[in-house]
């Protein structure tokens, strides 16, 4: 009789896959503390995220209990670093051997903590309180990590969506990308499961159709999200940055258009973003392709997503996108030229095919937000602000819940303190209510058959 026991977890030395060779005394020291200026505690999570790519849980903090015994060391060698992995997920390895992809990417959670802690948040060169220095800062991450490309003419697109979807609209995601990917363009995600996966596995088909070989998959990752989202087995070009905003900022630095699918709080939360970007008025004039889509079944969704938008952002906000429903090669169409535009618009201009510096991001989109209880309380959501500054605050609202959703630190704060107390204008906070009711009904704010306690509350004026 053939056993189905759960495998053991191996134990194992590896060499980095070229992203690091050497490392000085004082970085590797920081890597094995785990006080609060140390990096133990994040590489930790961060590689054990990486090994168990294919787990079907998206709580952090289940996933850190039920893998308590994993442990991980640099070790400084004459002939350069090893890691050393103690009882690490048997999945991430085929006969012992650990497979290609996944020591890669456990190669790029090293070289970037290494690299954001040495030369970033221990630098004096990068004023992080600065909106200049930030952006400067996440350049220069995305440039360690070989990201930007100075000879490639734009051809990224940054799909959005939710990891949470059903099979239909996840079907819908990969013939999107199979559309983008016949037409030569790359994809960039948040490098989880679900719509950041699907756009990947059908361009990566249709790279193979049109004898692409050197197709892109980039993913773009942080700490807090990783554990829940393990980078899918496509993703060829794995990034993680320090915090969620220089996520979200890299996303729209290095994307030449964007495509949304169905999700929840955490798509709703790099729309906000998005628009809250784009309705700068120093960004009026700056072409950047938006188009929202999803199969037939998805149509009532993008109503009540365009319904919100128009609620609180206003008409304007609504002109910043389009909506294509069930038509992937249309999406792909309008994807095409509106790269077409941006490449004639940074001709022009003079500005970075692989970098767009001209994008204005002011510090309300830049600086961390903490999603504690005070701060979630605190939030000014209603409509005495410019409207993009509302989005700033409506976007750290949608971060809370998703931190109170999936986020191991946001998870042990609710199970202490209850929920997080989310309260503005009764003009906003009822269609937010009904959009975040929406998301549970339709299973978006878990994976599918996961009890869904709601780690919020909606208040109204205060009350």
């Amino acid at each position: 009789m053939t056993s189905h026991k759960k495998p053991k977890g191996i134990d194992t030395h590896i060499s980095p896959e070229g992203s690091l060779e050497v490392l000085s005394q004082t970085e590797v020291n920081r890597l094995k503390c785990t006080s609060e200026n140390g990096q133990y505690n994040l590489l930790r999570g961060c590689a054990l995220a990486v090994l168990n790519c294919g787990s079907h849980t998206d709580d952090s903090k289940a996933v850190l209990e039920q893998n308590k015994a994993f442990d991980i060391e640099v070790l400084q060698q004459d002939r350069g670093i090893r890691i050393h992995l103690t009882q690490a997920p048997a999945s991430a390895f085929v006969d012992g051997q650990m497979i290609r992809g996944i020591k890669e990417h456990l190669s790029s959670v090293l070289r970037d903590i290494v690299y954001v802690s040495s030369e970033v948040q221990h630098n004096s060169r990068f004023d992080l309180n600065d909106s200049e220095g930030i952006t400067n800062a996440i350049f220069h991450i995305l440039r360690n990590a070989g990201t930007l490309k100075a000879n490639h003419t734009p051809d990224m697109v940054v799909c959005w969506g939710g990891h949470s979807i059903s099979r239909e609209e996840y079907r819908y995601t990969k013939d999107v990308g199979h559309e983008l990917g016949l037409r030569g363009l790359n994809i960039c995600t948040g490098c989880g499961p679900g719509a950041m996966k699907g756009p990947m596995k059908g361009a990566n088909l249709a790279h193979a159709k049109q004898r692409i070989q050197n197709g892109r998959y980039l993913g773009i990752s942080e700490p807090g999200i990783i554990a829940a989202e393990s980078p899918n087995p496509i993703v060829n070009e794995l990034i993680i940055m320090p915090d969620i905003e220089k996520r979200l900022e890299a996303f729209v630095r290095v994307g030449h258009a964007i495509i949304v699918f169905p999700g929840g709080a955490g798509t709703a939360e790099e729309i906000l973003y998005l628009l809250g970007v784009l309705l700068n008025p120093q960004n009026d004039d700056i072409p950047f392709p938006v188009i929202f889509t999803g199969p037939e079944s998805s149509r009532d969704y993008w109503q009540q997503i365009n319904q919100f938008i128009g609620l609180t952002l206003g008409y304007q906000a609504q002109q910043r996108y389009k909506i294509i429903i069930d038509d992937p090669a249309r999406v792909a169409r309008e994807i095409s030229h509106g790269i077409s535009e941006v490449k004639k618009s940074r001709c022009i201009s003079s500005d970075a095919f692989y970098f767009n510096w001209r994008l204005k991001i002011i510090p309300e989109f830049q600086q961390p937000f903490e999603p504690n209880h005070e701060n979630m309380a605190s939030l000014n959501i209603r409509f005495d602000q410019p409207t993009h500054i509302l989005a700033a605050n409506l976007r750290r609202a949608f971060s809370g819940i998703v931190a109170g959703n999936v986020k191991a630190q946001g998870i042990t704060a609710i199970e202490r303190l209850g929920p997080f107390q989310i309260n503005g204008d009764e003009e906003i906070m009822a269609p937010l209510d009904a959009l975040l009711q929406s998301f549970v009904q339709q299973q978006r704010m878990k994976l599918p058959g996961t009890e869904y306690n709601p780690c919020y509350e909606i208040a109204k004026d205060g009350k």
